[in-house]
């Protein structure tokens, strides 16, 4: 039997990377956070001169660029030739740059196989806007983390970060390829007044609770 993929989708600022962090430890499995691995092609691309806009381009340079998508431990890594990627991926270009990268369907292409990759012999909890959608559409561990966009942006400028809300929003809600878009089987967990604690019991129980289901 296929391990287990749990899916949680959700707006950015949403507190969907802590709270999958949080479940995948109180799980035992492995945490994939998506974001991270958009965010390291849109720096790469930076460092290299290259633009979002210059999508030909970018669809040449993927599958030599040297990013490697691996693991330390539980949780996943991104490495660029060697050196693993922390602050650089929310350098402010990458903030600026990687909804639109995102939105490329050669970038989503060369990253749904590593994606799913993760998950062919070890349970995953992984985070981003369209694992209940496109990655795990099957699986039935769906969940959509949202707050109010109030809530959200306070949440970005507590992390130092300026980006807009609103605009990455509509970025991600109005690109062609994959856009941000609950699954109709997704669980939806409002936290805007909600402890991160209490919003991973919550998720954690669900799937305990469908587990024992399907068993």
């Amino acid at each position: 039997m296929k391990p287990p993929a749990i899916a949680i989708d959700g707006p950015a600022a949403s507190g969907k990377s802590t709270v999958a962090k949080l479940v995948a430890k109180e799980l035992g499995y492995t945490f994939i956070n998506t974001g991270a691995m958009y965010r390291a092609i849109a720096w790469y691309l930076a460092q290299q001169g290259v633009t979002p806009a210059q999508r030909e381009k970018i669809a040449e340079m993927l599958p030599i660029m040297p990013l490697d998508f691996g693991k330390e431990g539980t949780v996943s890594t991104v490495l660029c030739a060697g050196k693993r990627l922390e602050s650089e991926l929310t350098e402010p270009v990458v903030n600026d740059r990687v909804s639109l990268v995102a939105a490329i369907p050669e970038v989503r292409a060369f990253l749904l196989h590593k994606q799913r990759k993760y998950n062919e012999s070890e349970a995953v909890v992984m985070e981003g806007r369209d694992i209940g959608t496109v990655v795990f559409p099957d699986t039935p561990f769906k969940y959509f983390v949202t707050a109010s966009e109030e809530v959200r942006a306070a949440r970005r400028a507590a992390q130092g970060l300026t980006d807009s809300i609103s605009e990455r929003d509509k970025n991600d809600r109005e690109r062609a390829c994959s856009p941000l878009t609950r699954a109709a089987d997704a669980r939806v967990i409002d936290t805007s007044d909600m402890s991160i604690e209490q919003v991973v019991a919550e998720i954690v129980n669900d799937i305990k609770a469908k587990t024992q289901t399907l068993a």
